[in-house]
């Protein structure tokens, strides 16, 4: 007795299996100047590290003996990997086969890889081409029947994003259940140019009567500018390495240990850099940025979500070799007050600390929520409380450093005041309930229309009015809990990390 014959038909399941779609799809798929599934497994992965699941699954022929004659794999990859020799689950969607359409998918693998995910407690990378299991109207015809509509493993999608980092990345055109998986992550990257996504594709949507490409109704410079995709990559390549660049700032799961990296940059750095930093005019602005990257170990900052809610950066960084989350204001756009947008940004990467217990920085330059007839109607208040109300929820570890403006409701969105503050302000910090500046005409009103000289009297309340708003004149009152030399930064910063990670 001998398994000679079926191990080589398991040889040759597996062989028809890597042939994915056939050699035809498989050009066409590099015709338009995309990798292949399997392709975008070993680009992802560290080398040699993947280990294929249900590799046999699709769709056998025979013939009327029941003899194999061929094979068709399903249009659903998957397995576990290595990404800087951390576990992972990782799939890949195969367009050579049926264009990624249900009718040519193995549900079951699906719901597998999310719940695989799930009970290991392993990170998730999807990588989404195509409708991702969603309908086709041939399927319908081929059933003889239609169905209410419903999504089989949704709710493991949902579970996963409670325990589990997910990242997505749309990496041709994405319709339907493909889009929701997209989105249905912690983190998600569009290629520019190569992928697209929408509810619908261009021949759906031209019943509405509007003729659009694929690329003008859902390419990547829409996306990844209204907040619906994080980010935007260059290429395939960027892409992968903008998701493992993401993952190694965060645990294997929620409430896993963070994953800290051995650090050559002394904690105790001062970069004078930062004494220039911010204009002494309150007028001009500055670049955030170049703020950031020298206060964290070097080359550690990862943003994310850079095109959209602009008036806020979300980001990853480390000190001490620990991974931190980082929120701060940019004042080159609308001064860095927020947005409906960017408030919407600032509660969701909230969340996503709190998900992951990641303690944050908040560098605070806020002037306000954004005013005016179309920040009414973008509804910013109720999402700028929205923001706030996630703020005050968390109770991850969190430091707050004051680098210039703080005032009225969104200021206050600094930090959680009721708790302890880890807070330090630089001595270009300048804060109240409103601006002084756009209040001094208005609230000495009388005075300057009794004044011989009223330009002359402006000036002089303006200097007394200075000397009230001194920084230092809060911290007499303990109502800042400290003003620093901005090189002090990193090293309070550290310091902050090292006693709440011990």
């Amino acid at each position: 007795m001998s398994w000679k014959s079926e191990l080589e038909e398991l040889a040759r399941r597996r062989e028809m299996a890597l042939k994915m779609g056939g050699p035809d799809k498989v050009k066409r798929q590099k015709d338009r100047g995309k990798l292949n599934a399997r392709e975008r497994l070993e680009l992802l992965l560290d080398k040699d590290s993947f280990r294929e699941i249900g590799m046999l699954a699709g769709k056998g022929k025979y013939d009327k003996d029941g003899k194999l004659i061929q094979s068709a794999p399903s249009n659903f990859i998957f397995g576990r990997g290595d990404i800087y020799g951390r576990p992972v689950v990782a799939t890949a969607d195969d367009f050579t086969v049926r264009g990624g359409a249900a009718d040519a998918s193995i549900v079951r693998k699906f719901t597998q890889a999310e719940r695989m995910a799930h009970q290991m407690r392993l990170p998730l990378i999807r990588m989404i081409d195509g409708t991702g299991g969603g309908g086709s109207v041939k399927m319908l015809e081929d059933m003889g029947f239609t169905y209410v509509p419903w999504v089989p493993g949704w709710d493991d999608v949902v579970k996963n994003l409670k325990a589990v980092p997910v990242v997505a990345l749309a990496l041709g055109p994405t319709a339907g259940l493909g889009a929701a998986r997209v989105v249905a992550s912690d983190y998600s990257v569009m290629v520019k140019g190569l992928s697209q996504l929408f509810s619908a594709g261009p021949a759906v949507v031209a019943a509405l009567g509007e003729d659009v490409d694929k690329e003008t109704l859902g390419g990547s410079e829409i996306h990844t500018r209204n907040g619906a995709v994080d980010d935007e990559a260059a290429s395939e390549e960027e892409a992968m390495a903008m998701a493992r660049a993401f993952l190694s700032f965060l645990p294997d799961y929620a409430g896993g240990a963070l994953p800290r990296t051995e650090n050559t940059d002394p904690m105790d750095r001062r970069e004078d850099s930062l004494l220039e930093a911010v204009p002494t005019d309150p007028k001009k602005a500055y670049n955030m940025r170049r703020i950031l990257e020298p206060v964290f170990d070097s080359g550690s900052l990862f943003e994310m979500g850079r095109h959209w809610g602009r008036s806020v950066i979300t980001a990853f960084a480390r000190l001490d070799g620990w991974p931190v989350a980082v929120l701060a204001s940019d004042p080159t756009f609308l001064g860095g007050s927020w947005t409906a947008r960017s408030s919407e940004k600032a509660k969701r990467f909230v969340g996503l600390a709190a998900k992951y217990r990641m303690p944050l920085v908040h560098f605070v330059d806020n002037p306000g929520f954004m005013i005016g007839l179309e920040a009414e109607r973008a509804n910013t208040i109720r999402k700028g409380v929205e923001a706030l109300n996630a703020i005050y929820r968390t109770d991850i570890p969190w430091a707050t450093v004051i680098v210039r403006k703080a005032y009225g409701i969104a200021g206050s969105a600094m930090s959680d005041h009721t708790r302890f503050q880890y807070r330090f302000a630089w001595p270009s910090g300048d804060w109240g309930s409103l601006p002084i500046d756009g209040g001094v005409e208005v609230a000495y009103k009388s005075d300057l229309a009794k004044a011989e000289d009223p330009e002359a009297e402006l000036s002089k309340i303006k200097a007394r009015l200075a000397n009230v708003t001194s920084p230092f004149r809060t911290a007499e009152q303990f109502l800042v809990e400290d003003i620093i030399d901005p090189r002090e930064t990193r090293p309070l910063l550290c310091e902050f990390m090292t006693l709440v990670m011990r």
